[in-house]
């Protein structure tokens, strides 16, 4: 698994951009322990609305990118103690997939600190990062961990 989406399934929007970018750049501090500040200048430099392979990718919200990023990192321990409880029984965070990690963390941090985006948005836009990294059960996953900690985090918004 590399944290490369499929071409058919790339973000198409600013924000969207963002978030799979944000995906991408967890994935590669996971996978090479790539330095946070060198990885947010690579993005914002040779990733972010630039074209990769052949493939031209849409221009990123880069504040919203470096907001999602730096709060992964900064806030970490907490999201991972969330997505660790919402997690069916006898799964482990460590267990999962790192390109599932990335995705659920920073899809919890937006619930916890991006208060200005409607939960279920955050849940959607999370769940299609899923769909354009995997093709099984991995987005359901997603929707699953995401709606639990969104009701959580966020109950009001569901009782509209």
């Amino acid at each position: 698994m590399s944290a490369t989406p499929s071409k058919k399934k790339m973000a198409r929007n600013a924000k969207s951009a963002a978030r799979l970018g944000a995906v991408q750049a967890l994935y590669q501090m996971d996978m090479s322990q790539t330095p946070l500040e060198t990885v947010i200048e690579e993005f914002a430099h040779h990733r972010l609305g630039h074209e990769i392979e052949g493939d031209q990718f849409h221009q990123a919200d880069e504040p919203h990118f470096n907001d999602v990023v730096r709060g992964v990192v900064r806030e970490q321990v907490s999201i991972d103690q969330k997505i660790h409880g919402a997690l069916a029984e006898g799964w482990a965070l460590a267990r999962i997939d790192s390109t599932m990690r990335a995705i659920l963390r920073s899809g919890v941090y937006e619930l916890q600190r991006c208060k200005d985006v409607p939960v279920k948005v955050v849940i959607n836009e999370y769940v299609e990062v899923a769909r354009a990294f995997f093709e099984g059960d991995e987005p359901g996953v997603v929707n699953g961990v995401m709606d639990k900690l969104g009701h959580s985090l966020r109950p009001d918004e569901f009782s509209k």
